[in-house]
């Protein structure tokens, strides 16, 4: 009992709601009757005087008024004159055995066994008394009372049963909800239905949902990279064998040695390929885990992406730097855009010829950041500029061999900075310039 309560915001909300009723309506009950008692400890009061005050007006001065016999007599209500002497000359009891009261007023008296509530009032030489029995007076009340908080007994289970209907009915929308999840499949990762939920639920619901669409895209993700994986690594590995057995068929030392150096390009490659791919799925990864952004330096970010790419742009004689390098700071992830700056820098020093030159740009233009990338390479003609942006696809001539997926790495980081990826041709360079830019939402002086 205590585990479904604490477990259950239903039965949590019908336990302390009921509870609360049942309280409140004891209480109310309660505090009912006492005011009805003493409401009718003063009408009872106040009859007994109006009944002393009329009898006043009726007596003679000091005649002798006598009983009402021995017949069937009354304890209940006694009335008695009394003359200013102590002499008793009307009783409506006659063993009512109540004494004479020098106290004017109200008083409680102690008679035949039981207390009796009597008023006295004085007028022309005779004294007038007017009792009552206090069991039948507190009999009489208790009733009252009683009839009193009859509607409130019949009311409070009235009540608890529309609490019940309106609790049970405003969580059945989270019931279905509940439904509707436990129902799914594994693999079913549609969104729940926002649709008819309290406004307390519905952001739980919402979350949920935001959950539900990061979860798909880690297994989206996670599809795309093996089925890449699976059709990119075919060739090179078959490369690879092919090379093993013309190395094991080479028939003089030279053959042998042409035949070691492809296959170590073709191992090269493959690892590049390998390298690039697990990059790209680590990124997605973190897409799909919804890191927190944080405030990065473009010009930090350019100075270590440099010292990643200078010992490739040294070994074939490629001036490689920064060319201008306004203060830039935005929203993002530090190591990926490192890796996004390295793409691109690994890919203009490839496609740049020996001696050449690569320049790294920070500026701000037109309200926004730009970071870009100029070669002094052949560039890419106008219809392949989009192509190149996505996964595995080389351009028509490469001057150096490649996977793919360098340029498709830098737009998935671009995009999960709100940045825009954009090629075209270097007007310094006279090669490619890609430019990355964020608006004025996502980055700031």
């Amino acid at each position: 009992m205590t585990r479904a309560m604490t477990g259950s915001l239903r039965a949590r909300l019908l336990w302390f709601l009921l509870a609360a009723i049942v309280l409140a309506a004891g209480v109310q009950a309660l505090v009912a009757y006492r005011t009805v008692l003493n409401e009718a400890d003063e009408i009872f009061d106040y009859h007994m005087q109006q009944m002393a005050l009329s009898l006043r007006a009726g007596l003679p001065p000091s005649a002798a008024v006598g009983g009402i016999g021995t017949g069937e007599q009354n304890f209940e209500f006694v009335v008695q004159v009394w003359t200013t002497e102590g002499v008793r000359i009307f009783e409506s009891a006659e063993e009512a055995a109540l004494p004479q009261l020098a106290v004017l007023g109200f008083a409680d008296v102690r008679a035949r066994g039981t207390t009796y509530r009597v008023f006295s009032v004085q007028t022309r030489g005779l004294v007038i008394q007017v009792a009552q029995d206090l069991k039948v007076r507190k009999r009489m009340a208790g009733a009252l009372a009683l009839r009193t908080i009859g509607p409130i007994a019949l009311m409070a289970p009235l009540l608890m049963l529309v609490v019940w209907w309106v609790v049970s009915r405003s969580l059945a929308p989270v019931a279905r909800v509940r439904r509707q999840v436990a129902a799914r499949e594994a693999n079913e990762l549609s969104p729940v239905s926002e649709e008819g939920l309290p406004e307390e639920v519905r952001p739980l619901v919402h979350e949920l949902n935001l959950l539900f669409d990061r979860v798909r895209h880690a297994f989206d993700a996670q599809k795309h990279f093996v089925a890449d994986a699976a059709h990119e690594l075919r060739s090179p590995l078959t490369a690879l064998k092919l090379q093993v057995q013309s190395l094991q068929r080479a028939p003089d030392e030279a053959t042998r040695d042409v035949a070691t150096g492809r296959l170590a390009a073709g191992i090269d490659r493959a690892t590049r390929l390998v390298e690039q791919m697990l990059a790209l799925a680590r990124h997605e990864a973190s897409m799909a885990a919804g890191a927190k952004p944080e405030q990065v330096d473009l010009n930090e970010v350019a100075r270590l992406a440099v010292s990643d790419a200078i010992a490739n742009a040294q070994a074939r004689r490629i001036d490689i730097g920064i060319a201008r390098a306004d203060t830039a700071v935005v929203q993002g992830q530090s190591e990926a855009l490192r890796m996004m700056l390295r793409n691109l820098l690994d890919n203009a020093v490839k496609y740049t010829p020996e001696g050449g030159r690569v320049d790294i740009g920070i500026a701000h233009r037109d309200g926004g950041v730009e970071l870009s990338v100029d070669d002094s390479g052949p560039g890419l003609p106008e219809g392949e500029r989009e192509r190149v942006l996505d996964r595995f696809y080389r351009s028509g001539e490469p001057q150096a061999p490649g996977s793919g997926l360098g340029l498709a790495i830098v737009k998935s980081i671009a995009d999960l900075h709100g940045a825009a990826v954009s090629l075209g041709a270097s007007p310094s360079l006279g090669g490619l310039r890609v430019v990355v830019r964020w608006d004025d939402k996502s980055g700031k002086s």
